[in-house]
């Protein structure tokens, strides 16, 4: 086996070697090499070493040559410039040009002497892709008079492995979310006539408006994982006329309506929950002050005021008439209307490919711990893993929960634009600490990385040493 080859397998897996070792041949055993490094800085190999002569022996007419060398995994080798110390007169013949006492000229000529001082050796060279996973090995020669080999030594001195940082991602578990109660709710305009609280189905638009009901009951009510749990009805009436007469039509109006709805579905009795609002001095404020009315100003003032509802009426009207005609002409109609809120649950699901399906059709059933369990049984980085991560951050944009554990999906996949979107949302857990960490590494921040990280684990995230090492291994050498 090559002396190279022998020192190669007796070194494997070092990524850097400081030494201070003999590495002369028999005749010299002289030559010392301390803090060896092989370390790339952007688009520069740097190379560096120390050289020490402490026991060195030449004779006048021979030499020893030490040459650096860089040599790859596979048969690429860069041979750097040498060093040659040579005895007297080796030395004087270098100065006359004369013939040397090696084929190849040393880079830089050192005269032998017996209190040699040591010797810094420094060189940049333009980083190739091959030089990942490369060796610095020295080459020492001994020649003696006339030229004459007497023998080299190889030695491996470093090794330069650019580790990539592969980051541990932790995802932030999700325990059960207790009971799915949800609740749609709608507005509908059920006209009556003038004064009376009769509801007459087919008058004027109310066939459309009660159909709007209808469908939103029913939307829930026909599917079998939902069951329907309360439906609330809350009729308001328009500030004009009496307050009284209109707490009369408010209320009349709302339990002629419950009654109506309740006879379709058969609901027993109090099943359909109501409540009323007279006048709706709220709905008369959202409209004006989004609208661009003459006088806006005055108006609100007596909306807000702390006037009775008959005086207040009466002040708009007197105060500002032209805009109430209009407000009353345009406006009130729209705050004669029934708001309905349709409460229910959803049933629990358990078995991950019922969920896979669910969250392509109605991803509204599921809870987000639910969600979470349609990951169960797949591979861990394949695409629909990290799509059922983004669609529960789409879900539940409110949950940091979900956000942080999108934006690992992401980070696993390399995408640290995307998930850096999501650790936006993600809370300040140590999961969520830890994960910006990853993000800051991943970028090449890795001394940013590490703090984090390190933040993380003092606020209670079990974080192995391990982890940490291997961020720090990927800064060393990156």
């Amino acid at each position: 086996m090559h002396k190279r080859d022998i020192y190669k397998s007796l070194m494997a897996g070092v990524t850097c070697l400081l030494i201070s070792i003999p590495v002369f041949g028999d005749a010299g055993e002289g030559i010392s090499i301390n803090g060896a490094t092989l370390k790339r800085d952007g688009n520069k190999m740097n190379v560096g070493m120390e050289l020490s002569f402490p026991t060195l022996k030449v004779g006048s007419t021979g030499a020893a040559v030490i040459t650096p060398m860089i040599v790859g995994e596979a048969a690429d080798t860069l041979r750097l410039p040498s060093v040659g110390i040579y005895g007297r007169t080796s030395w004087y013949a270098s100065r006359r040009n004369d013939r040397m006492p090696s084929d190849d000229t040393a880079d830089r000529l050192l005269r032998y002497n017996k209190n040699m001082a040591p010797v810094e050796y420094l060189q940049a060279v333009d980083y190739e892709d091959w030089m990942n996973g490369s060796e610095l090995v020295v080459e020492c020669a001994e020649y003696g008079c006339a030229g004459c080999n007497k023998g080299a030594v190889i030695t491996e001195l470093a090794r330069y492995k650019n580790i990539k940082y592969e980051p541990t991602l932790m995802y932030q578990a999700v325990v059960g979310d207790g009971e799915k109660v949800r609740e749609l709710s709608g507005r509908a305009y059920v006209d009556f006539p003038v004064n009376r609280t009769e509801l007459y189905p087919d008058y004027r638009r109310n066939t459309i408006e009660i159909a709007k009901i209808i469908a939103t009951i029913d939307s829930v009510r026909n599917d079998e994982d939902i069951t329907v749990t309360k439906i609330t009805i809350k009729g308001y009436a328009s500030p004009e006329g009496p307050y009284d007469n209109n707490i009369r039509l408010a209320k009349g109006r709302t339990a002629t309506l419950t009654k109506y709805v309740q006879n379709l579905y058969n609901f027993p009795n109090g099943f359909i929950q109501t409540a009323y609002e007279p006048e709706d001095w709220e709905g008369l404020r959202e409209y004006v002050v989004s609208s661009n009315i003459e006088n806006r100003e005055g108006i609100l003032a007596i909306i807000d005021s702390n006037m009775a509802p008959d005086p207040k009426n009466s002040k708009l009207q007197s105060t500002y008439p032209a805009q109430y005609k209009f407000l009353l002409q345009t406006v009130y109609p729209g705050l004669r209307h029934s708001d309905y809120t349709i409460q229910y649950s959803i049933r629990s699901f358990s078995d991950p490919e019922e969920i896979r399906r669910l969250i392509k059709t109605a991803p509204q059933k599921l809870s987000l711990s639910e969600v979470y369990l349609a990951v169960r049984d797949l591979e861990p980085g394949s695409d629909e893993y990290n799509e059922i991560f983004e669609t529960a951050a789409r879900l539940f944009p409110n949950e940091p929960a979900a956000s942080l554990n999108a934006a690992n999906a992401l980070l696993q996949r390399g995408d640290t634009i995307g998930a850096e979107r999501y650790l936006e949302r993600a809370g300040n857990s140590p999961e969520a600490t830890y994960a910006r960490g990853v993000l800051a590494a991943m970028n090449g921040d890795y001394e940013g990385g590490i703090k984090l990280m390190e933040q993380a684990r003092s606020e209670g995230l079990a974080i192995d040493e391990s982890v940490l090492d291997h961020v720090k291994e990927a800064a060393m050498y990156r």
